[in-house]
């Protein structure tokens, strides 16, 4: 049971109340930002919460136990506050949020209610709604090492221990031509293969897109113009002149790691596991199959 303080105890106990939500953002680089439901601004621990934004609450859920509970807020987007490219460069993913219910009146009598994270933002038009997920959704992260034929390792950490920053696989870039949303006609500094860089990450280093992100879907040519097709249109338009730096991507199989890389000593899965179709190979004496032997003769 929650135990209120005891000025907002009385406050609630004299019928009328003066109460709004605020929610504290804080983003993934590092910003914070604050919004209220309440019709003015209001200050408190270091932080002012914009009512301008529009933002209020949606749904909200509690349950007891491990299951994860929630809800969302929805608002209209503003350059004052949320603006449509910095939810579609990321910036709120996973980004901590902080639910209080505060008296207007008196912001110094408040209650924090939840702390959660950003979860599904949903936008149409100029509006969004955004899901917020409870401290229980931690626990449905990933720990520990998961028993597969693919690599658990990303390209570059403390376990895959590959050195993005090798010329061999990290080179920058300009940006030539845009002929479509999310693909670019662009000209490296270097030589690579086609597909190099498919999968890998483009990150703009020029300025308008400084910060941002993108996944390479597949990526053409090997010299003169190169042609990189990305999972998703950046946020921000692109246009030419734009610099990048580009990363190598890597597909986790093991026959990557080897000629590609040449990390075999450290590749975090485990390809010599049966997989499903093991039990689908030929029996015993009916040819090559189930002989005790190693899979991979």
């Amino acid at each position: 049971m929650r135990d209120l303080p005891p000025d907002l105890a009385a406050h609630l106990a004299g019928g009328a109340t003066t109460l709004c939500h605020c929610w504290a953002l804080t983003r993934r680089d590092g910003a914070r930002l604050g919004f209220t439901d309440h019709d003015r601004d209001l200050s408190f621990g270091g932080l002012t919460y914009a009512a301008r934004s529009g933002l209020e609450a949606a749904e909200a859920s509690a349950e007891l136990g491990f299951a994860i509970g929630g809800g969302e807020v929805a608002g209209a987007l503003s350059a004052a506050g949320l603006t449509d490219a910095d939810i579609a460069g990321g910036l709120y993913d996973a980004a901590s949020v902080e639910t209080w219910l505060v008296d207007w009146s008196r912001p110094e009598t408040r209650l924090l209610l939840e702390i959660g994270t950003v979860g599904e933002v949903r936008r149409a038009g100029s509006a969004f709604v955004a899901e917020l997920r409870g401290l229980m959704d931690q626990l449905d992260a990933e720990r520990g090492r998961t028993y597969r034929a693919t690599c658990g390792a990303d390209l570059g950490d403390a376990r895959c221990r590959v050195d993005r920053a090798d010329p061999r696989f990290a080179t920058t870039g300009t940006v030539l031509a845009v002929p479509e949303p999310g693909r670019l006609d662009v000209s490296l500094a270097g030589t690579f293969a086609p597909g190099w860089f498919a999968g890998g990450r483009l990150a703009w280093t020029g300025e308008g897109q400084a910060g941002q992100e993108a996944e390479i879907r597949d990526q053409a040519g090997a010299t003169g113009t190169i042609r990189l097709d990305l999972w998703q249109a950046p946020p921000r338009p692109v246009a030419p002149g734009d610099r990048f730096r580009l990363t190598a991507g890597c597909d986790k199989r093991l026959a990557t790691c080897r000629e590609k890389f040449a990390n075999v000593p450290n590749f975090q899965g485990f390809p010599h596991l049966p997989g499903n179709d093991f039990v689908l190979r030929p029996v015993p004496g009916s040819g090559p199959g189930l002989d005790g032997g190693s899979l991979f003769r």
